[in-house]
């Protein structure tokens, strides 16, 4: 039936042209996974599923470890996705058909949280209650889904499915009426109260609103966003593993808070934001023997990635890709060395500083930094796209092919892409 399927698609421009403001182009592979879960869909719930959606994973660009004390992140929606074929149903049941196993979300009942509910289940549930708890409209559907973003990458992909689901609820039951952030805080919502994971709104806020977005945590609970398009046509962009378990690393991760908080507690305030950045300069000497010198240069790449993250913003709409790449590589210095989230301890390796250092020497490569929470994990490395070919086979010698994941700032954050003709 896949066969009949790829034939099908590959007939249909508009589909064609779908595939082109997701993933940059269109190509048999990407067709053939379209055939494939419509084949799956018709397979599983007896029918032609009736729209396809699609969900992106994210890649941090600017702006590391700023939102919790209300600062400025510069951040992007990227072509590797979840995909889905998905119907309305009318016994507001929830059925999703994902990685061979069905998850079942009934809407007509109340849930509440439960540490025992897991994965896939939990997000579906929590996002259905906040919809309920908004006044909004909710119901059943059935899905199939396909996802290509790769787990403990840190591209976000339990905020691509939270987000899924809110975009289905959206344009079933809500008349695709529901803003950027409403569907953000609904996926965080069940992040934090249903997975029971403390994350902030920056992964929600950008696979939300798709493009290049700049986002304001000056306000934590109403960050404003701004948002453009992409048009550096002559750089790919690659997102490394270099392995790395984050499982351990939650002390870490706490303390980059904590000593933000310990620093603007010395100026008689809850977070940076909060201080003049000319207060904070003028009083360095002071603060020496009150608090860390880390959390002083914590501080300080605090201060200094807010005004990054505005001259990156501009760069970008401005189309001056030298501008940008200048800091994409400050912030990453500043990462390493000020904030010095490249190391821990307790990890017990060097994966990130090595990792940045290999990337570094590679002919080609010309912007590269620590994405995300750091420690351990992933690097994020952008490239002339005249090298790219070169430079990907050397990353995937150094890194292994498994963990060299290239990817494509895209346009339409999560969205129902089309009706299946």
């Amino acid at each position: 039936m896949a066969t009949d399927y790829f034939n099908i698609l590959r007939r249909n421009s508009s589909f064609l042209n779908d595939c082109v403001s997701l993933y940059g182009l269109t190509t048999d592979e990407i067709t053939a996974r379209y055939a494939t879960l419509l084949s799956e869909y018709e397979e599983q719930f007896g029918k032609m599923g009736e729209f396809f959606f699609s969900s992106p994973g994210r890649i941090e660009l600017v702006g590391n470890h700023t939102d919790h004390n209300g600062g400025k992140v510069l951040a992007a929606a990227v072509s590797i996705d979840i995909a889905a074929v998905v119907s309305p149903s009318t016994d507001g049941i929830i059925r999703i058909w994902k990685d061979g196993f069905m998850v079942e979300v009934d809407t007509n009942k109340e849930t509440k949280p439960d540490r025992e509910i897991k994965g896939p289940w939990a997000l579906v549930m929590g996002v259905v209650e906040y919809f309920r708890k908004a006044g909004m409209q909710v119901g059943g559907f059935t899905a199939a889904m396909h996802t290509t973003i790769p787990l403990g990458a840190g591209v976000s992909s339990s905020s691509a499915y939270e987000l899924m689901s809110a975009e289905i609820l959206n344009t079933f039951y809500n008349s695709r009426n529901l803003g950027v952030t409403f569907k953000a805080l609904a996926s965080q919502y069940s992040e934090n109260n249903y997975l029971f994971k403390p994350s902030g709104l920056m992964d929600q806020l950008t696979i939300s609103a798709g493009g290049v977005s700049l986002m304001d945590f000056q306000k934590l609970t109403e960050p404003t966003i701004e948002s453009t398009t992409w048009e550096f046509k002559n750089l790919d962009i690659f997102v490394i593993a270099t392995g790395g378990d984050h499982s351990n690393l939650t002390d870490d991760y706490a303390a980059i808070k904590s000593e933000m908080n310990a620093v603007a507690k010395f100026f008689g305030k809850d977070i940076l934001r909060e201080v003049d950045p000319n207060e904070f300069a003028a009083k360095k000497e002071e603060l020496k023997g009150v608090v860390s010198e880390r959390a002083i240069n914590r501080a300080e790449h605090f201060f200094e990635e807010n005004v990054r993250v505005d001259e990156a913003f501009r760069a970008v709409k401005k189309k001056d890709e030298k501008a940008f790449l200048a800091c994409i590589n400050a912030s990453g210095n500043s990462s390493r060395y000020k904030l010095q989230n490249c190391y821990s301890e307790k990890a017990g390796n060097h994966n990130i500083e090595n990792g940045l250092d290999a990337v570094a020497k590679i002919k080609g490569v010309v912007a590269y930094r620590v994405h995300g929470g750091g420690f351990a994990g992933t690097i994020l490395v952008f490239v002339k796209k005249n090298h790219s070919a070169d430079v990907q086979e050397k990353f995937n010698e150094i890194f292994g092919e498994e963990s060299v994941f290239k990817v494509a700032i895209r346009k339409p954050g999560a969205t129902c892409v089309a009706k299946i003709s």
